[in-house]
């Protein structure tokens, strides 16, 4: 696949990073995704940006686009409704597939999405592949608030193993360091106790892996400890990530409600809100979630970031940010360099060719 006005060769090897972006993702599409990406190339002229989507659509929201923005044509979109791998195989000009496609022929290093969360997982599992010796792919996001820390998985694998969990701590802690920038990052497993290996069995064994590792591993955390900070890598199963994900923003949210009732409700809160404002405001950079960018894939070969459905174009710049970062600071060959694999080396066979039962093709 050729894109257009494709990206020198030359700028890539010196360190710049090229970026495909699934223009068509997310609750509001193009008209958010394309200005937030633009922006983001205007600001790194040294990288390049692929917009890939609807092109006459796209070009004309992108308008006055940098040198550094290219478009590639994908006129189909995954919907929310539809059977992420099913989709991805019936729909081969699928905006999400496209750009991933730029990834695994090497035209991009990482892509971006805001569309169909599933799918940009069933893209990231069958289009890039997995790495070998990875079991499966957590998605890992970057939780705000006094001290940022990682929380791995928070969606895509509902029934983890001890050993999954092992791997995750691994991946999560090289992530934590390369792109937060956290040295020897302490890593703790999400339990209902704090002493190490309590839990259920998949816990203990669990423990019994990452002690066998040359991870900061501090034993467990329970859920109070999350806002104290008492981790800078915590790793659960899906599920209970995706409950404290969105039990944790809805948090945030209503805290700031509650203020916003409170301070404007009466005269005397007005003026003291007037006078906390610039405090609150400090409080509430501290919980801006959309700072994170979003969701990182994994154990994928290839960068993949997948941002907030309802994510603007705020958001969008900060997932090519994370993106861009992860790529820079070589998380996939890390990963990779640990299992003693190379980054590029072809899955097993059968590993990685089905999701759902579906084949891509």
């Amino acid at each position: 696949m050729s894109v257009a006005e494709a990206p020198d060769p030359a700028t890539t090897a010196r360190g710049s990073v090229r970026i495909a972006v699934d223009a068509m993702g997310g609750d509001f599409g193009a008209p958010e995704v394309v200005p937030g990406a633009v922006k983001w190339a205007r600001e790194h002229p040294a990288d390049r940006v692929i917009l890939v989507g609807d092109e006459p659509l796209v070009r004309r929201l992108a308008g006055d686009a940098p040198a550094n923005v290219s478009f590639v044509h994908a006129p189909e979109i995954v919907g929310m409704e539809e059977h992420p791998a099913r989709a991805l195989a019936r729909k081969k000009q699928s905006s999400i597939r496209i750009a991933t496609e730029l990834v695994r022929g090497g035209e991009a290093d990482g892509v971006v999405t805001a569309g169909h969360t599933g799918a940009g997982m069933a893209a990231g599992v069958l289009i890039l592949g997995m790495l070998p010796g990875i079991d499966r792919p957590p998605l890992a996001v970057q939780l705000p608030g006094g001290e940022p820390f990682l929380l791995l998985d928070i969606g895509a694998n509902p029934d983890s193993t001890a050993e999954n969990l092992a791997q995750y701590a691994r991946m999560g802690s090289i992530f934590a360091e390369r792109v937060m920038g956290i040295p020897n990052p302490r890593v703790a497993l999400l339990s209902i106790g704090e002493e190490k290996g309590k839990g259920d069995a998949r816990i203990v064994k669990a423990t019994e892996l990452i002690d066998q590792t040359d991870l900061n591993f501090i034993g467990n955390v329970e859920g109070r400890d999350l806002t104290r900070f008492a981790a800078d890598v915590v790793v659960c199963d899906a599920v209970v990530g995706n409950v404290v994900i969105k039990f944790f923003e809805g948090l945030a949210s209503y805290i700031f409600d509650l203020l916003r009732a409170e301070f404007y409700g009466s005269l005397r809160g007005k003026v003291a809100g007037l006078l906390m404002r610039p405090s609150i405001s400090r409080i509430r950079v501290k919980f801006d979630h959309e700072m994170v960018g979003g969701t990182t894939l994994l154990g994928v070969n290839g960068t993949m970031v997948i941002t907030h459905g309802n994510a603007k174009r705020r958001m969008v710049w900060y997932a090519l940010e994370t993106t861009a970062k992860a790529v820079r600071e070589g998380v996939n060959a890390e990963i990779a360099r640990y299992l003693g694999l190379s980054e590029t080396a072809p899955a097993p066979a059968g590993s990685n060719d089905t999701l759902g039962g579906t084949e891509v093709s």
